[in-house]
């Protein structure tokens, strides 16, 4: 099979791994997105993950409610390892080698972050996931999937969500809602579009990353971008 991308990074949302639930994780929507994984490891593809944890804590709302922010945010990070050491376990139950790495010391769970070591990891033929974000507060997960994207020379950031693109208005709660094939960076930040926060666009921008904005819940949506077809909506300097 032909593929259009070689080496790319997927960024998840911690809400999505919540499948139907309110809260937590759907172990029957891990499972599926770590045979979906798998599919794409077997292509040959080199797999990066930045994974959210939005899911159990979200610091700016942590924030919001009174908590300091940097505390906040740090408690944010550690929900990101909650997940990250999930998804690692339903990979390795499908035989894909994976390793966590961590942007927070803590040996005993994850490696710490050496870019060196990961990109070796990829060249071994191995899955990894990026958790605890960049390691620093105020920065999203976005700004850290953006950050490592480029550190790995992916090709292109993934961003599966629970809808399929970007959309002028929120689809769940305007009908009307228009969706975008395709923007430019610029595009994104003068409409203040949800796509990722600034930052993340910002370096997106300046390094000529392309993100692909899709439904990650849709089944075989992953492999489908990366044989070239198209979905979801992708941003890039057009």
């Amino acid at each position: 099979m032909d593929i259009k991308y070689k080496r790319i990074m997927l960024k998840l949302s911690g809400e999505v791994l919540m499948g139907e639930r309110e809260y937590g994780v759907e172990p029957e929507f891990v499972e599926s997105i770590a045979a979906e994984i798998k599919e794409v490891f077997e292509l040959g593809v080199e797999i990066s993950i930045v994974i959210g944890g939005g899911n159990i804590f979200r610091g700016i709302e942590g924030s919001a409610r009174g908590m300091d922010r940097v505390s906040a945010d740090y408690a944010g990070m550690l929900a990101t390892v909650i997940n990250a050491l999930t998804l690692q376990d339903a990979l390795e139950k499908q035989d894909v080698k994976t390793r966590v790495i961590s942007a927070i010391e803590m040996k005993e769970l994850a490696e710490p972050y050496i870019r060196r070591r990961a990109v070796r990891h990829l060249e071994k033929g191995r899955v990894i996931i990026f958790a605890a974000g960049t390691g620093n507060p105020y920065f999203t997960t976005d700004t850290a999937a953006s950050l490592r994207a480029m550190e790995m020379h992916a090709e292109v950031i993934m961003k599966g969500t629970k809808v399929d693109g970007v959309y002028d208005k929120d689809p769940m709660k305007d009908s009307s809602a228009k969706r975008f094939e395709s923007l430019s960076y610029k595009e994104v930040l003068n409409k203040e579009l949800a796509v990722m926060d600034a930052t993340a666009i910002s370096l997106c921008k300046d390094n000529n990353m392309p993100i692909i904005v899709f439904d990650v819940k849709s089944r075989g949506n992953i492999i489908r971008i990366i044989k070239g077809d198209k979905v979801g909506t992708i941003v890039d300097s057009r």
